[in-house]
């Protein structure tokens, strides 16, 4: 029999070959193939477990084939949160069933929601920023008004200046979309003390007749009041003629909203003719809009009146800045926004229509809702859709802001990274960066745990942020730590080599990164949800997995073919590919201990007896630390090194159980070829803890 040292240096050497010489065999080939065809057809656990061919290829992939009998078990773990600590699946000490359950979205991981925590954090975020920027802009326009007043010298002057029109028109009620800015310039001219100015003969004079409709209005409005009332009495009384008095009282009703709308038109005109009076008064502008020798454009009182007037019309905005406002208007949104299962929804909420719109700067009584319908339904992965054809940045952050497809229907939020992946990145950022301090003392290990945790947390934030590829190459730290968290050197990792590796088809197995002999790299793309134009898209699912959890699956099964397969010829080539794949995932000396197969690779490795299983657990873990740093096991270099002493020491160990001499290998580690059959397991012991000094 080929030896397990020469074995597995082959198979290292050239693993890529290996695992491609798997994946071509007949039979895994076949099931891959399968398993790729149906997956996308499976809508329930339920679904997933009655397909034979699916659930046996998703055991073997996570090293569970011997639980495929265990269905009622296993649902239990693919139905479990894994982000719940308190969840079945967490509570199990072996680590694959969380794997299994995390290849799988059946609780609910691409749940279809209106926004995301995040996107609800963001617009209330957006919301606040926006109000204050709204009165911050009101002040500025105050403050520029009164810097600038002082150099008028025409009536022109203040209309051809867009700041300072629009600052006048606001704060004296003047619709510039109805009154043209030569009427306007007119009124400037006017002197409300001449009866026969512009202002008294064009508007101050329809006063009188204005009145007098307006005192009609109110008395018609009260006549018809009072018979609204009476025929309402005469209802109930007896004789009474019912269907008549209904027929009068919706006469009258009709006519009590006609006198209504008219009391309000009046009214209207009434303010607005007012406010042209007002208007003229305000300003010393003579009949051909100039000033007198030595005038300014208004004194100092009309000064501090127009801009009393303009913070009165500004009133809203002021009050919806106000911090009560804010957060009765936030209670509001988050209670309102539960009951969003649709566009037509979300445009029939005030609490959230409003507040949506306010969010972005788009004034809700200004824009059509059918207008809004459109935005929220475009594809924004679509350069020709709607939203994009009004030119107007504020649209698109509002169809960012939430999840709806085409159709109006809810759909999954369009994020860089999924909110599973996202915890996953960070947990593992956490895992690598406490393992690289596991030979430092309590506390430097508490400040370096904090530290990845703030950072961790950090990247939570940021990543809600990128919407691009270009966004996240652009963000250094925030790339090294997903290296990191992957077990990766950042110092090794060029900018070039990254831009090569996201912009590979990963459909592809000659792409650049599917043709790494790491397959890290491409779990990191594969982590993300980048179109092949590098722009975040909502990817879709293939049944109850996203991108990465098919590939991860179909690697993990082509994987475990072959440690199986080298298993059948030597066992200790399996013990060996299969410590090599879950060193990166060991954190500490009960990692090891609490998986059968790492342990023995441990015991061979230092000589240690069986019989060693049988102490006290922490006794155990003393000596895994006292032979190994367990940092040193996310250096492949290192795991290889150590790998090549358990597969001569495994050579050596099965040689002299079937009688074979020793091989000479064993002198590279032990200095020695003497035989070690006669030493007893209390000597076993007791070399292994003088070797540890």
């Amino acid at each position: 029999m080929v030896s397990t040292y020469f074995s597995y240096n082959y198979i290292t050497r050239n693993l890529r070959q290996s695992l491609t010489r798997v994946e071509q065999q007949p039979d895994v080939a076949r099931e891959a193939a399968y398993y790729r065809a149906n997956i996308g057809k499976v809508k329930t656990v339920d679904d997933f477990m009655k397909d034979y061919r699916l659930y046996h290829y998703a055991m073997k992939a996570y090293g569970l084939e011997d639980m495929a009998y265990a269905k009622a078990f296993m649902k239990k773990v693919l139905e479990s949160d894994i982000n719940d600590s308190k969840s079945f699946v967490n509570k199990l000490v072996d680590k694959r069933y969380r794997e299994f359950a995390a290849a799988f979205s059946f609780n609910g991981t691409a749940t279809p929601v209106a926004q995301s925590d995040n996107q609800t954090d963001e617009m209330i975020g957006l919301y606040t920023a926006t109000k204050k920027s709204q009165v911050d802009a009101l002040a500025s326009d105050s403050s520029y008004y009164s810097a600038q007043i002082g150099s008028i010298s025409s009536a022109d002057q203040i209309l051809n200046n867009d700041r300072l029109r629009n600052y006048v028109y606001s704060a004296y009620g003047i619709d510039q979309n109805k009154w043209p800015p030569a009427t306007i310039s007119q009124v400037l001219r006017s002197d409300p003390s001449d009866l026969n100015s512009y202002v008294n003969t064009t508007f101050a004079s329809q006063l009188s007749g204005l009145n007098a409709q307006l005192a009609q209005a109110k008395s018609d409005a009260s006549a018809a009041n009072t018979n609204i009332a009476n025929y309402t009495a005469q209802l109930s009384q007896p004789g009474a003629n019912v269907p008549q008095l209904q027929v009068q009282i919706l006469v009258e009703k009709h006519h009590l909203e006609t006198y209504n709308n008219s009391i309000s038109s009046l009214n209207d005109q009434i303010t607005e003719i007012g406010g042209f009076v007002d208007l003229a008064g305000a300003f010393e502008f003579l009949p051909d809009g100039s000033l007198p020798a030595g005038v300014p454009a208004q004194t100092a009182a009309n000064i501090a009146l127009t801009k009393k007037r303009f913070d009165d019309s500004k009133a809203d905005v002021y009050a919806a800045a106000s911090p009560i406002y804010e957060a009765l208007a936030i209670k509001q949104f988050r209670a309102d926004l539960l009951k969003i299962n649709s566009v037509q929804a979300f445009v029939s909420t005030p609490g959230v229509y409003d507040f949506a719109l306010g969010a972005v700067g788009l004034d809700p009584a200004k824009v059509s809702k059918a207008t809004i319908e459109a935005v929220l339904e475009s594809d924004l992965s679509d350069p020709k859709s709607y939203v994009y054809t009004l030119k107007d940045d504020r649209y698109v952050q509002l169809a960012r802001a939430f999840n709806f497809d085409a159709k109006g229907n809810l759909t999954t939020p369009l994020v860089a990274q999924d909110a599973a992946e996202v915890l996953q990145i960070a947990k593992d950022y956490v895992i690598q960066a406490v393992k690289s301090a596991s030979t430092a003392s309590t506390k430097q290990q508490a400040a370096v745990r904090a530290q990845a945790t703030k950072d961790a947390t950090a990247y939570q934030e940021a990543i809600a942020g990128i919407d691009s590829v270009s966004d996240l190459l652009a963000n250094r730290p925030m790339v090294d730590l997903i290296l990191l968290a992957k077990g990766l050197d950042p110092r090794k990792v060029g900018d070039d080599f990254l831009k090569k590796i996201f912009a590979s088809d990963l459909n592809d197995p000659k792409s650049f990164a599917n043709t790494q002999s790491d397959p890290r790299f491409a779990e990191i793309v594969a982590s993300f949800n980048f179109d092949s134009k590098g722009n975040v898209a909502r990817l879709p699912m293939m049944g109850p997995q996203k991108r990465d959890q098919l590939r991860e699956t179909q690697a993990n099964y082509v994987q475990q073919s072959l440690e199986q397969q080298q298993g059948e010829t030597n066992p200790g080539v399996r013990l060996a590919l299969y410590f090599q794949r879950k060193a990166g995932e060991i954190t500490s000396a009960y990692d090891i201990l609490a998986d059968k197969a790492l342990s023995e690779v441990f015991r061979t490795t230092f000589d240690l007896p069986d019989q060693m299983a049988a102490m006290p657990i922490d006794q155990q873990a003393k000596f895994v630390d006292r032979f190994m740093k367990i940092k040193d096991l996310s250096d492949p270099a290192k795991v290889a090194k150590l790998l090549n002493r358990f597969s001569a020491m495994y050579d050596v160990k099965n040689s002299e159980s079937t009688g074979q001499g020793q091989s000479p290998l064993l002198n590279l580690f032990q200095g020695s070829s003497s035989g070690i059959s006669g030493i007893s397991e209390s000597t076993f012991l007791a070399i292994a803890k003088l070797r540890s000094h």
